[in-house]
């Protein structure tokens, strides 16, 4: 299909970007790498008067090293970030969950911040920084302002940016010398997620010291399974007890129904994919 006729701007700051959604108002929608708004805005779902593209606006671009964190500009493209060596270096876990986004044609266009606003549930990006503690970086028109990575997916497609406001980049916190994994299930290539765990673990010899644990699709927003993280530590890396530690890892999901399973099937997924995932990363 074809949308329904806009207005098209390509800031080259995100000041001129700011005034120019200002000005606008709801009027408008903001385009990163267009994976997922292009099709929206094909299936005429939405009809904004103005698209503003941020793909000129080289500051919010990159990946940096912040002292005891990494920043990732929410422009920065999939395939950049799966191929930078600070993400390799102290956040694997995003490496991992990047690499298996669609194919390589919507890496080189899709951008990581862009996923991260769009929040899907089913999508690869959202886990791997909830797990990891990551914050966000946020423009608005009273400035600029950060969001825990815990409160800024909101709900299904909801995030903590307004509709006045643009995501700047995110900030990694270092996990440094951890082990990472990420397990999702799909009946078809390219799929997204059924099911998924993201999962970073730090080990002591044969035990699990630390673990971080979020989950895909398995509600409205990526889910933190703490109550596994704890049950973890102190656990050997050995399948019988992963497993026994992992028996809370579907607690207070909320999955969909839909053609591809009901909530029970998600949960048992989870079960699996959780084993699997902590034991390929207590063992990298």
């Amino acid at each position: 299909m074809i949308p329904a006729a806009f207005d098209y701007k390509a800031p080259t700051s995100l000041g001129e970007a700011m005034q120019l959604l200002a000005s606008a108002g709801d009027d408008a929608k903001i385009i990163a790498g267009g994976q997922s708004l292009l099709p929206v805005l094909k299936l005429r779902l939405a009809a904004p008067e103005l698209v503003i593209d941020l793909a000129k606006i080289d500051s919010l671009k990159g990946v940096r090293d912040d002292g005891d964190a990494i920043v990732i500009g929410a422009m920065t493209p999939h395939f950049e970030v799966l191929g930078d060596p600070l993400v390799a270096e102290h956040a694997s876990l995003i490496a991992r969950c990047v690499e298996t986004v669609a194919d390589p044609q919507v890496r080189h266009r899709g951008t990581f911040g862009g996923a991260c606003v769009h929040a899907d549930p089913a999508g690869d990006i959202p886990a791997p920084v909830l797990a990891l503690d990551a914050e966000f970086l946020i423009a608005g028109p009273g400035g600029q302002r950060q969001v825990l990575a815990k409160d800024f997916f909101q709900d299904l497609f909801t995030t903590a940016v307004g509709d006045d406001e643009i995501l700047v980049e995110v900030r990694v916190p270092k996990y440094t010398g951890w082990g990472s994994a990420y397990e999702k299930f799909v009946r078809v290539a390219q799929q997204w997620a059924i099911a998924g765990v993201a999962a970073a673990v730090r080990t002591d010899g044969d035990t699990i010291a630390e673990a971080r644990i979020a989950l895909t699709n398995m509600g409205p927003t990526p889910i933190r399974a703490r109550s596994a993280e704890e049950a973890l530590v102190g656990v050997a890396v050995e399948p019988d007890a992963v497993a026994g530690a992992l028996s809370s890892i579907a607690d207070g999901t909320s999955p969909p129904t839909d053609v591809n399973g009901d909530p029970e099937y998600r949960r048992h997924l989870v079960s699996i994919l959780g084993r699997r995932g902590v034991l390929a990363a207590a063992r990298p």
